[in-house]
């Protein structure tokens, strides 16, 4: 039986160990290689990306106006994880300060609502190019597009100030050793001796509540996107159609698979190693894959990346 708050034996925890993927300095040494690269080439890509869009003018459109915004948030998404992972790979310490371990799961929880609002308002987009065509023009006005990406960060942010205020009403009684290699709520809650009641269900409410919501808009916006392909006559147009929307279901299975596996379950000793595994999925991975994902499956991206390369090698 749990004895009183008063008899517990708090501490001020000030830092905490981040126990990592591994203990073993050989396979530590290769990880951080190979993170490395990941990293470089997930900046590299996702900004490459945003310049793209931002120089092409065929790249105009409100679908690539979102991708900018899709790759903005993979670069700060895998920022705030991948620099201390790297460091804490070659640290004997692997300390984070509590204060630093805060401000880490704030800024995890908002772009991971941030990216799957982006996702939900990209799926929207493509059903209102494909749906209704003709109006696309008048209905994605710069306007529109600009109140439908305020939603997002507006709302991640908040969702993740109120997360985060929750797990800042954890406590722990001495254990300071994270299994993970960054602050996330699952391990936290798992180390902690009280008010995790209230911190575990609402992350699960919380997570639940809005994958669900971002995923249904997914899914209802492909539900009448295959309704509007199915009415095409050209066949031409219908494959057309698909390929646009190819990237982005790929982009939407891979993510939203890693997050229902990291955060709609109760934390377990035996789930947390799992989730280790998954969250480098969704951390460094993901961030590096989509814009592979949208310039190699897309014609538009490929032809505007053919022409900056060209002014580039005429104007040497």
């Amino acid at each position: 039986m749990l004895a009183p708050k008063t008899m517990l034996n708090f501490t001020d925890v000030t830092e905490f160990i981040l126990l990592g993927l591994t203990s073993c300095r050989e396979w530590q040494v290769l990880f951080f290689v190979i993170f490395l690269l990941v990293y470089m080439i997930t900046v590299v890509g996702n900004i490459s990306m945003i310049l793209l869009i931002k120089v092409s003018p065929q790249l105009s459109s409100p679908m690539y106006f979102f991708l900018s915004h899709l790759s903005f948030v993979d670069v700060w998404f895998s920022s705030n994880v991948t620099p201390k992972m790297l460091e804490n790979l070659l640290s004997e310490t692997k300390m984070i300060s509590y204060a630093g371990c805060l401000v880490q799961c704030f800024f995890l929880i908002a772009l991971v609502h941030v990216e799957v609002f982006i996702l939900a308002v990209m799926a929207f987009d493509r059903h209102m190019a494909i749906g209704n065509p003709l109006l696309y023009g008048s209905k994605m006005s710069r306007t529109v597009c600009i109140r439908l990406i305020s939603f997002p960060y507006v709302y991640g942010f908040l969702i993740s100030l109120v997360s985060t205020l929750w797990t800042y009403g954890l406590y722990f009684c001495g254990k300071i050793e994270i299994n993970h290699f960054y602050c996330a709520d699952p391990p936290l809650i798992k180390m902690a001796c009280a008010g995790t009641f209230v911190k575990e269900y609402t992350m699960i409410t919380l997570a639940g509540i809005n994958f669900a919501y971002s995923l249904t808009a997914v899914v209802l916006s492909y539900l009448f996107i295959l309704i509007a392909i199915l009415r095409m006559n050209s066949a031409e147009g219908r494959r057309k159609a698909f390929s646009t929307c190819g990237s982005h279901v790929t982009a939407v299975v891979i993510f939203y698979r890693t997050l229902i596996f990291m955060y709609l379950r109760r934390p377990t000793e035996e789930s947390a190693e799992r989730a280790k595994m998954a969250a480098v999925f969704y951390t460094t991975v993901v961030p590096m894959l989509n814009p592979m994902i949208y310039s190699l499956r897309n014609k538009d991206v490929k032809e505007a990346m053919s022409k900056v390369i060209g002014r580039t090698i005429l104007t040497k």
